[in-house]
């Protein structure tokens, strides 16, 4: 593993899913964190929630959230906060995090993580989201960027005009997905360096860094599908480089595994990989 001077600020870990654990807890030198998706132990008993406050007395244990709905008109139910409180209070996680997207409408659950329409109401509502979410949690989450196939209807502003907006006024930090980035720009005939410019980079604490697929498009064309099951491509690599020449503040870095499991040293090489990606940036900012 490099040891690049950054690596005195900046963290790299990975997502942790039940195939990786045993890599995981055999590499704990070499990784820094570890991401857990929340909604899977929201019923977690006693006993799991001691085992997870273990871990996170020996790494820094993040929560990752994928149902609150955040970024909705619609106010985020109070008992999903309140099981994400539960999580992060009783394992000594070092924080947690949610996506901007909504999830739900009209008590229909739409299953997958939507865009909604980029607008002030929706810049209101997450706003109001995420201070609801500081108050019953105790903390505000950092909020996520999300890979969208459909360029939202309703919108009069672009992405990175409306991410800027929801952190301005609530005060939060982002998140900030490269590879949906990079895969919402070329969906829709954007620059992902241009596009990486515009968002509000002092307030990026976290990375995420994950792997997709081209399909076919309805007008014959392709689009790139975030699918978290292949390895992170150059692209989003050389984006990771930009932001930590950019960027100057620590940076939480997570590699994104979802299925297709490669040999465990193959996601080390990516961790690696990374530290190499932002290390280079840094050079260029020192």
């Amino acid at each position: 593993m490099v040891a690049a001077a950054a690596d005195r600020r900046d963290r790299f870990g990975l997502g942790w899913r039940p195939e990786l654990a045993t890599g995981i807890l055999a590499h704990r030198d070499l990784i820094d964190v570890v991401e857990i998706i929340a909604d899977d132990y929201f019923d977690a008993s006693r006993a799991e929630l001691r085992a997870w406050r273990r871990l996170a007395a020996e790494m820094p244990v993040f929560w990752h959230g994928i149902s609150l709905g955040l970024a909705s008109t619609v106010p985020v139910e109070p008992r999903r906060l309140d099981m994400m409180a539960r999580l992060v209070g009783e394992t000594g996680a070092a924080g947690w995090s949610e996506h901007l997207a909504f999830v739900r409408g009209g008590g229909v659950e739409i299953g997958h993580l939507a865009a909604p329409p980029r607008s002030a109401a929706s810049i209101e509502g997450a706003s109001a989201n995420l201070e609801r979410a500081r108050r019953i949690v105790g903390e505000m989450p950092w909020v996520e960027n999300i890979a969208t196939l459909i360029d939202p209807p309703g919108s009069d502003v672009d992405e990175p005009e409306w991410i800027g907006s929801i952190i301005d006024s609530s005060g939060g930090r982002l998140l900030l997905d490269l590879h949906n980035l990079y895969a919402n720009a070329v969906n829709f005939g954007d620059d992902p360096v241009a596009s990486l410019h515009r968002l509000p980079l002092r307030r990026v604490v976290g990375v995420h860094l994950a792997g997709g697929r081209w399909i076919p498009a309805p007008n014959g064309g392709r689009r790139l599908l975030d699918d978290h099951l292949h390895p992170v491509p150059p692209e989003v690599v050389g984006l990771l480089t930009e932001l930590g020449r950019l960027a100057p503040q620590p940076l939480t870095v997570i590699v994104e595994r979802d299925g297709d499991y490669p040999p465990f040293a193959d996601l080390m090489t990516e961790l690696d990989m990374a530290r190499r990606a932002l290390a280079a940036g840094r050079a260029v900012l020192g």
